[in-house]
């Protein structure tokens, strides 16, 4: 593990650093909240502390930020080659009235437990809720792939954070080269540069999020390129509910079935299929920094899931001495009472928003909320 947490605590007011440095857990240490009018907040792995009785003041927060400089247009800023992030939160008149001081770290041996897949050279999709180490894990990954397997690796690092702030990237890159983005908005753009001007072999992405870069990536995936990316949600299925993002799991569409195979399936006539191969052939959901689950095939699993079928996940742990176990979720199919009874509604079944119903059946979206 290597991080520089001295020059994250250097940008505190000089009490709250005091307080930091004499807490004998500040190794752990996650973010720093200062809300103005709020007691300022160290948060770590088993929870949260307060560093002073005394409020934050403007002044306390005029002091922070003026020892980082310019915040962008995501409102986050960084220190000049760390990985720590500072995020603010502003008022309406465009004031900072908060700030959350995060620690970054470089974790190696993150990847462990899915070292294998990253060498098949498939592109890989990383899902989980915040603060479960999706980032690291890509940080990892991109070095792995430059330095280990001598690939030609380019990030898009549209917030520094996997990279680190300034023009020089963090050495927990590796040899891979990093592209900024001038503006959150424009990361689809870079994505699609970055194979054009560049020649990658692999492309690491952080935060896939709008319609128009779950395109850019799929026009890099058909390019050849390796994709390793995170998307926002916690489960494949998430992705499969998004309008936005069902594109990356092969998108899903409105298919109207015959009579025999309707009755073949035990379904209604119309059904929504995928319909494309998935951008990503592997996703792996991070439940725990400990526990991920693996899709092998991601077109395999939302195949099952639009027929209401539970797919057979493998779930992969490592212990505190490195050991990776593998072991395989297989879903819990109730026998049948006779051979020739009907068969019985799908254990696990999916609903769709309205809106992504309508889209898949061709429908005119709506204008209005639903």
């Amino acid at each position: 593990m290597t991080h520089d947490l001295q020059k994250l605590l250097d940008l505190l007011p000089q009490h709250l650093q005091q307080a930091l440095e004499q807490n004998s857990t500040c190794e752990t240490l996650v973010e720093v909240v200062l809300d103005l009018g709020r007691r300022p907040e160290a948060r770590f792995p088993h929870g949260a502390e307060y560093l002073s009785e005394q409020p934050v003041t403007r002044a306390d927060l005029h002091a922070v930020i003026q020892a980082v400089g310019t915040f962008g247009g995501d409102n986050r800023a960084g220190i000049e080659q760390t990985l720590h992030r500072i995020s603010a939160i502003r008022n309406r008149k465009g004031e900072v009235v908060g700030l959350t001081c995060r620690v970054g770290r470089a974790i190696f041996g993150t990847i462990a437990m899915i070292r294998d897949l990253v060498e098949t050279g498939q592109s890989i999709l990383m899902l989980g809720r915040p603060g479960v180490g999706k980032t690291t894990a890509l940080r990892e990954i991109a070095r792995v792939l430059a330095d280990d397997l001598n690939k030609r690796v380019v990030i898009i690092d549209s917030s520094n954070e996997i990279a680190g702030d300034g023009d020089i990237p963090h050495p927990a890159i590796g040899r891979a080269r990093r592209m900024q983005v001038a503006r959150p908005e424009l990361q689809h753009q870079v994505m699609i540069e970055a194979v054009e001007n560049h020649m990658p072999e692999v492309i690491v992405i952080d935060e896939i999020g709008t319609e128009l870069e779950a395109l850019a990536a799929r026009t890099i995936a058909e390019r050849g390129v390796q994709l390793v990316g995170t998307a926002h949600g916690n489960q494949l299925e998430n992705l499969i509910k998004n309008p936005t993002l069902s594109d990356l799991v092969g998108g899903i569409q409105s298919v109207t079935l015959g009579d025999e195979e309707a009755r073949r399936r035990g379904s209604q006539k119309s059904v929504l299929e995928r319909k494309a191969p998935p951008t990503f052939d592997i996703a792996v959901e991070m439940r725990e920094r400990q526990e991920w689950v693996v899709h092998e095939s991601v077109a395999d699993t939302v195949d099952h899931l639009l027929r209401g079928r539970a797919p057979t996940l493998q779930v992969r742990t490592i212990t505190p001495q490195g050991q990776v176990t593998i072991n395989r979720e297989i879903p819990h199919v109730p026998l049948e009472k006779s051979s020739g009874s009907r068969p019985k509604a799908p254990e696990r079944v999916l609903t769709f928003p309205k809106r992504l119903a309508e889209n898949a059946a061709g429908k005119r979206p709506r204008l209005l909320k639903d």
